[in-house]
């Protein structure tokens, strides 16, 4: 998969097919409600429930929606480290400094050179005729569950692209849940006070550089940095945008579907049959909100046999997609404070925000021993989400869980090499962060943190050392000797 990153989906599954054992086709007919979830739930990885782990790409050939055409959809695009950065062709090592290169040098969008030769049909302005997922019995309804909002603050003019959890209500209409204070909520209400909609172009099915530069957080991508141009500098080459048929905004050439819309001032619940709205990333049912926006719908195009992208919520996928640009991030803090680490994990089992793995140089003397821990501390103040954070040494594979937890084994005393942070500000989908667990927590949503310190002190590195292991060439195959004379 080395090389120019692939410019759109379709691309990026033409790298993967002839690579054994990456993309697997289903190609008998499941229904679009339970039928894909329930199929792809062997390979989703931790922390879907067992038994299930990392495995490969997935194309269903034919889903089923409760009523129109059998078509296409795909989970497991990212749903390995591995993967996801060989597509943008590197390592899960180097993808990280690459995020944090693309935004400090961006290569803004441009205007599609032809777009005839990107041509797209109109659909039946029906949401319940496309094969969206339904992931259990108790979800509120389909959900676009890797749809990417593209909108324009009318206020700043800077475009934002995120991905947001939308439940499908109607035919023409969806809520979208948006975290307060983020950018498209921003540009919402920057609407709103102009009393007018919001438009937005809501895409799924596009390529990797765009869609992973969609999930990189604020603090890597301030409100004032348009993600796409970022997309653009990942791929090498700008993102082309076109026109919107019905509404007053841009979309991506290549996404396989496009919804046009409104995001409206009205609100609706999220769930009209009761409390649970869809499986959350951190691995637990999540709970539907009382109030949320509307999107109205108002066109949906697609290109010729589309692919419609999704992830299943609590799965391996969505956090490895937002672990990278919170590695980025991190990488970005440490540096600007002039403690730059090694390498930066950011672990699916925390859903890619809440477990960071530091990995540190070799020690230069005593005083690094208190640099690791202030700097593992800031890590912790500075990301809301990050709740644990893991410090080792330059010799343990940041990639390995058995190599941390061997490290954890062997290099840390919990009365020594553990920091508390008491009652800080947290992220309420982790269950455990509430009052009713802890009474140390002055509100829901709000958590103790902890580094455990599992680098070697500088003073006792010399009975640290792991063995290494000395490569020999293997000898020549031997001749068979000449007989001898008789």
């Amino acid at each position: 998969m080395a090389g120019r990153a692939p410019t759109d989906l379709r691309h990026a599954l033409a790298c993967l097919d002839p690579l054994p054992g990456e993309l697997v086709r289903v190609t008998e007919e499941l229904p679009a409600r339970y039928g894909v979830s329930a199929h792809y739930a062997r390979w989703a990885g931790a922390p879907a429930a067992p038994p299930t782990g990392p495995g490969p790409a997935v194309l269903f050939d034919r889903v089923r929606p409760d009523h129109g055409p059998t078509r296409a959809v795909l989970m497991g695009l990212y749903g390995t480290r591995r993967r996801a950065a060989g597509l943008l062709g590197c390592t899960p090592a180097e993808l990280p400094h690459r995020l944090l290169a693309a935004v400090r040098s961006p290569h803004p969008p441009v205007p599609a050179a032809d777009p005839a030769g990107w041509p797209r049909e109109t659909l039946p302005l029906d949401l319940t005729a496309l094969p969206v997922p339904v992931l259990t019995d108790e979800d509120a309804g389909p959900y676009l569950t890797l749809g990417a909002v593209l909108a324009t603050d009318p206020e700043t003019g800077v475009r934002n692209l995120s991905v947001h959890r939308m439940c499908v209500q109607g035919p023409d209409t969806l809520t979208i849940w948006m975290v307060p204070g983020r950018d498209l909520e921003l540009a919402y209400r920057a609407a709103l006070r102009r009393g007018a909609p919001l438009p937005v172009a809501i895409h799924l099915g596009l390529g990797p550089a765009v869609l992973l530069s969609s999930c990189c957080p604020t603090a890597l991508v301030p409100p004032s940095i348009d993600e796409l141009a970022v997309a653009g500098a990942l791929a090498g080459q700008p993102v082309e945008l076109l026109r919107c048929r019905t509404v007053d905004a841009e979309f991506i050439a290549h996404a396989e579907y496009v919804i046009e819309g409104e995001l409206l001032a009205d609100t609706a619940p999220e769930s009209r049959h009761g409390t649970v709205a869809t499986p959350e990333f951190l691995g637990y049912q999540g709970r539907a909100h009382p109030s949320l926006p509307l999107v109205r719908v108002t066109a949906i195009t697609a290109r010729e046999r589309p692919i419609l992208q999704a992830v299943s919520g609590p799965g391996h996928e969505q956090s490895v997609l937002l672990g990278f640009g919170m590695e980025a991030a991190v990488l970005d803090l440490l540096e600007r404070r002039g403690t730059p680490a090694r390498a930066v994990h950011c672990h699916t089992a925390g859903g890619g925000q809440l477990m960071v793995v530091l990995q540190w140089p070799a020690k230069r003397g005593p005083q690094d021993d208190a640099t690791v821990r202030a700097a593992a501390e800031a890590v912790l103040t500075e990301f809301r989400m990050a709740k644990l954070v893991l410090c080792v040494d330059e010799d343990v594979d940041v990639e390995s869980d058995q190599d941390l937890w061997w490290a954890m084994a062997t290099r840390f005393q919990a009365d020594l090499d553990m920091v508390v942070l008491s009652d800080r500000e947290g992220f309420a989908l982790d269950p455990s962060q509430h009052t009713g667990y802890s009474r140390a927590l002055s509100a829901d949503g709000r958590t103790a943190k902890a580094v455990f310190d599992c680098t070697v002190p500088y003073a006792q590195r010399a009975r640290f050392r792991r063995p290494r292991f000395t490569e020999v060439t293997a000898p020549a195959p031997r001749r068979p000797a000449a007989p001898l004379p008789r």
